[in-house]
């Protein structure tokens, strides 16, 4: 509860109490506030309907879109982060920043909950105006791709929708180190060989039935499968999703819609990972 103290305010400064403890708002001269701090003005318009007249859940799907980049862009900053302390020998580094990647992938998952609230009818009333826009175009979940392992350099030669700096910024993931590349380092500077998959499975062999002396590597392992297993399931939560949205129908941007969403359901960034499985 908050209650008035009884000293006028000077200026645009408001001075009151907040359970017993004094508060100013505004006495250091707006020289920073949450709003500012956030860019809200700015952001918060950036949820532009291009309906007309509006429809209602159009708002709705701009902002989850929105929150999926906003939540892609952290998840690229983590994984990078991973990465390179994974090339530095931070193994602790790496596996606590692949444990928040988890957190906010599950997240992700859960955020299309949030979208089904919206029905089919809801969303033809605005589907067509999208067009040819579409989320096959999303550079960072591309960029995520590429950083997990799954590099496809003809997507750069295919999307011609590219400004040069989402061009740039692709090409430079498929030219840096993957989480899988940074993990193969962290082999080798324990010791073993990883110049071809036979010695990668004898070493993975190793770290598994050898836990008490390479814990920190199967942790490791371990972390990059469960951002697999996460990747994989936000995949399949979102093709049901656009099946029970737009059923058989084509994707706005030209794609085949679930069936291309469906081709991508096996997918996997470490199949050696999860090869391994069938061997313990």
């Amino acid at each position: 509860m908050s209650e008035t103290s009884g000293v006028q305010p000077s200026g645009e400064a408001v001075t009151g109490r907040w359970d017993g403890v004094d508060v100013h708002f505004g006495e250091e001269g707006g020289r920073l506030t949450y709003g500012s701090y956030l860019r809200l003005e700015q952001l918060l318009d950036q949820q532009r309907l291009e309906s007309d007249p509006p429809a209602h859940d159009e708002l709705l799907f701009i902002t989850i879109h929105q929150v999926y980049e906003l939540w892609f862009k952290q998840v690229l900053h983590e994984m990078t982060a991973s990465r390179d302390a994974m090339l530095t020998g931070q193994l602790w580094k790496a596996q606590h920043l692949l444990r928040r990647v988890h957190t906010i992938e599950r997240t992700l998952i859960q955020q299309v909950d949030v979208l089904e609230t919206m029905t089919p009818q809801d969303f033809g009333e605005f589907r067509h105006r999208l067009s040819p826009a579409s989320g096959f175009q999303s550079v960072q979940f591309r960029e995520i791709e590429f950083l997990s392992g799954a590099k496809d350099p003809s997507f750069v030669k295919r999307f011609r929708g590219l400004s040069a700096a989402e061009t740039a910024r692709l090409e430079q993931r498929l030219a840096e180190p993957t989480l899988w590349d940074a993990f193969l380092g962290v082999l080798e500077q324990a010791g073993f060989s990883s110049t071809d998959e036979d010695d990668l499975r004898k070493a993975l062999q190793t770290v598994a039935g050898d836990r008490s002396s390479h814990a920190e590597i199967w942790e490791l392992a371990e972390a990059l499968v469960q951002h697999d297993e996460l990747a994989a399931a936000w995949r399949a939560r979102h093709v049901v999703m656009v099946e029970r949205m737009i059923g058989a129908k084509p994707g706005t941007g030209g794609s085949s819609g679930a069936g291309y969403l469906r081709s991508r359901l096996d997918l996997r960034y470490y199949p050696l990972l999860w090869q391994l499985r069938s061997s313990l």
